[in-house]
């Protein structure tokens, strides 16, 4: 089956892809405690070059699993990854669905943590400017421009 074997190829390529993206969500996770908005900005731009490899990758698994699913001996409909698994008996294919069944799950609960971070300091943003208009807010005495303006009587 060549196009089984195309198939791992994919999923070993996504299974990296995964372990990357889950190292880049570590490092942000450090980045949002240690609030250094320039790593942050970086590391964005890579998760989405990551996450536009990996849509890609989805794409090609797709195409490929429904070819295998249409081939003889399987229905059409059987084209999930487990479906597969349980249809060719694959072990090594078993394999890389469970580190991607686990890589999922550790990227989904970094994810979480990551945008509680991200809550927290946008709530903490919102009380602190809170309390600066509370005793301040705008003044008559300031312009628009930011310069200062005396009052000479």
């Amino acid at each position: 089956m060549k196009s089984l074997g195309a198939l791992k190829t994919i999923l070993m390529e996504q299974e990296k892809c995964c372990k990357a993206l889950v190292d880049l969500l570590q490092k942000e996770r450090a980045y949002l405690i240690d609030f250094e908005v320039a790593e942050i900005e970086e590391l964005t731009k890579g998760k989405d070059t990551l996450l536009l490899r990996l849509r890609l990758l989805e794409e090609e698994r797709l195409r490929l699993t429904a070819a295998l699913a249409a081939g003889p001996g399987g229905p059409p409909a059987d084209v999930t990854l487990r479906g597969l698994v349980d249809r060719t008996a694959d072990a090594e294919l078993s394999g890389i669905r469970l580190k991607l069944v686990s890589l999922a799950q550790s990227i989904e609960d970094l994810n979480n943590f990551n945008r509680h971070l991200v809550d927290r300091s946008l709530g903490s943003i919102r009380c602190a400017t809170g309390f600066f208009q509370a005793f301040g807010g705008l003044r008559p005495d300031r312009s628009a421009s930011g310069a200062l303006v005396s009052r000479e009587t």
